[in-house]
């Protein structure tokens, strides 16, 4: 018997309108704040993400699906976003567009990594990136939208995680002495922050290992050592947090793991769903574009695995509403019948009129029984008799009356009724 592959999920018809309310509320944010969707390849050159991610990361070294394709070309499953965007924005020459692009998608990303609550090898994302402008005022409407759109799913208690990771000017210095913070402390820490310390630095501040938090705590702060331009950056920033009051921590060990960003790094962290509260992160990459052979393009954006979003949903106890029911059910007796009524439910569906077509040559009472089961408004009931004198009996099952409808007037008749 096959099974699904580690860290894959199926996504049941009993988790769907979680998934169609989710995909509602990205659309409707989205439009309010005017970002259009651009959707980019599952696969691409793996070169991109080894250039755009960076070297070191566990992105690049443990987590990308890499394979040689059939032309000898080295592919890679897209395990993020952004990368792919710039790519599609320098290749596509969206600068020659009014500025800033902004610009959004849904679709799977793919890293082996082990699965637990939330984290799958397979998950869905929603991904929003302005590019082209520099301005904190963007920083802070790509962070407005994302809390916009959990406001909209029901949350409460969000805050943002925020940092500022300098740029090329400031963030070597701050390197160097984190380096020779770490180099004091070398024994205590653990192997795999000594491979970052060579080769990622600034990752070490994300180590979740019990023997390197107090190494962490002591750390120089970046913010202690951001150059003029960063420093008014993040302050406007926090300025119009504090003026939209929306909450957030100056987090100083958040750095986020990829090697492209720049200056803002976030996470939204919704209280109440466990140890993993963020439900989404982001941040500042104003050199990807170069990284990639483009024009220097500033860019802000964010991801979101829905996966992450749904639990965390059920975790707050947020209800959503189901989806869309056939209201009607289409009983038939006998072959004569069945004859009519299968292209009677064809015509009542282009009347836009849910119809549940009952198969087989079952009983009246079987039928009836399956339409309490689907919980249906009407039950259509075409017997000779009925035939024999051009209507159909209607049964209205939530007040319990019957009516002799003509056929030629089912459809407006059932329009009217469900509308009401």
């Amino acid at each position: 018997m096959y099974k699904r592959l580690t860290g894959m999920q199926d996504i049941l018809p009993e988790d769907q309108p979680y998934w169609r309310f989710v995909q509602e509320k990205i659309n409707q944010v989205t439009a309010l704040y005017g970002f259009q969707r651009l959707d980019v390849p599952i696969l691409e050159e793996a070169a991109l993400y080894v250039r755009s991610v960076g070297p070191g990361t566990d992105i690049v070294d443990k987590e990308m699906y890499t394979f040689t394709d059939k032309g000898e070309d080295e592919v890679t499953l897209r395990p993020e976003f952004t990368a792919g965007f710039m790519r599609a924005y320098v290749e596509n020459h969206l600068d020659k567009r009014p500025q800033p692009a902004k610009l959004f998608s849904v679709g799977p990303i793919f890293r082996y990594e082990r699965p637990q609550a939330g984290r799958f090898r397979q998950h869905t994302q929603f991904n929003v990136e302005a590019l082209g402008v520099e301005d904190p005022a963007m920083d802070f409407e790509v962070m407005s939208l994302a809390w916009h759109f959990f406001s909209l799913l029901g949350f409460h208690g969000l805050h943002f995680q925020l940092n500022s990771t300098g740029c090329p000017n400031c963030r070597p210095r701050y390197v160097e002495k984190l380096k020779a913070h770490y180099q004091l402390h070398y024994d205590q820490i653990c192997d795999n922050c000594k491979r970052r310390l060579v080769r990622s630095p600034l990752r070490v501040l994300d180590c979740k290992e019990d023997r390197c938090q107090p190494v962490i705590a002591s750390a120089p702060r970046i913010t202690d050592y951001l150059c003029d331009d960063c420093k008014q950056h993040f302050g406007q920033l926090t300025h119009y947090l504090d003026a939209a009051q929306m909450a957030y921590t100056v987090n100083h060990r958040l750095v986020r793991g990829l090697d492209y960003y720049r200056k803002t790094v976030f996470e939204v962290w919704v209280e109440g769903i466990g140890a993993q509260a963020a439900v989404c992160g982001g941040g500042r990459y104003d050199g990807l574009a170069q990284e990639i052979g483009g024009p220097p393009t500033p860019g802000i954006g964010f991801g979101s695995g829905l996966e992450r979003v749904i639990m965390a949903m059920k975790a707050q106890g947020v209800a959503v509403p189901g989806l869309p029911r056939p209201q009607v059910l289409l009983a038939y007796l006998g072959a004569t019948a069945k004859e009519k009524a299968v292209p009677l439910a064809v015509d009542l569906r282009l009347h836009d009129i849910g119809v549940i077509l009952p198969f087989g040559n079952r009983s009246l009472k079987s039928q009836m029984r399956q339409a309490n089961r689907e919980q249906v408004h009407f039950v259509v009931i075409l017997g000779e008799n009925e035939l024999a004198k051009g209507v159909a009996q209607v049964k209205d099952l939530q007040v319990h009356e019957q009516f002799d409808v003509p056929l030629e007037d089912l459809s407006a008749w059932l329009s009217g009724k469900l509308a009401m």
